[in-house]
């Protein structure tokens, strides 16, 4: 692969994933919720969905479902379920006020002043896996991106690995960064005490998300 086609490639991933989207949306949430080193977590279950979505892709998942009105519109209510799930989770979760923290530690963001709690890392990771491989579009995505930067007289495991590993850092990059900008939102939080209306706010556009991954066509 050259560099001028592997730089068009990162760029037309990097506006993609930077695009705001349910993960993205999620990462915030679960920055300004949980901070950022348990968000690690939700990062890193949507690289695993990423990925994975990329490995059905190469073995043809994408054409199947291209093909079979059932199956997209089975995987999509799936999906479209989840998220309006998660979102009147989101909803429904209240502030907690975090216990006064030394002076040392009052610059740490990773226990934010509206925490929930009992959120283990495995809870989110889970999280950030189902928002990510709940849409068939990014799997319809996949089969028809990476084509048009491989070259078929080349062998095709080594353009798949350079697509997917740029792909995974850019992923886990920008969606850090989402998890670094909710837990400066939860800096303030604590400070003007808004945390409750975050809350709905993130949940009603949680069940945005959801309704409008039911109310797309392939």
């Amino acid at each position: 692969m050259s560099w001028n086609l592997w730089l068009l490639y990162v760029s037309l991933a990097g506006a993609l994933i930077v695009s705001p989207g349910p993960s993205a949306l999620l990462c915030v949430s679960h920055g300004v919720s949980h901070g950022v080193r348990r968000t690690l977590g939700t990062v890193l279950g949507g690289i695993t969905a990423s990925m994975t979505l990329m490995l059905l892709s190469a073995l043809g998942l994408g054409a199947v479902i291209a093909a079979s009105d059932t199956l997209f519109h089975a995987i999509k209510w799936v999906g479209a379920a989840y998220l309006v799930y998660l979102g009147i989770s989101t909803w429904r979760s209240r502030p907690q006020a975090a216990p006064a923290a030394p002076a040392a530690q009052s610059a740490e963001v990773a226990v934010p002043a509206t925490s929930l709690p009992s959120a283990t890392w495995g809870q989110l990771y889970r999280k950030g896996f189902m928002v990510g491989i709940g849409n068939p579009k990014d799997l319809l995505f996949f089969s028809a991106l990476f084509p048009q930067f491989m070259n078929p007289a080349e062998p095709v495991a080594g353009q798949l690995a350079i697509l997917a590993v740029t792909w995974m850092v850019l992923d886990g990059s920008i969606m850090s960064a989402y998890a670094v900008g909710g837990a400066k939102v939860a800096a303030r939080l604590g400070r003007s005490g808004p945390g409750r209306w975050f809350h709905r706010v993130a949940g009603g556009a949680f069940i945005a998300a959801g309704g409008l991954l039911a109310a797309t066509s392939r």
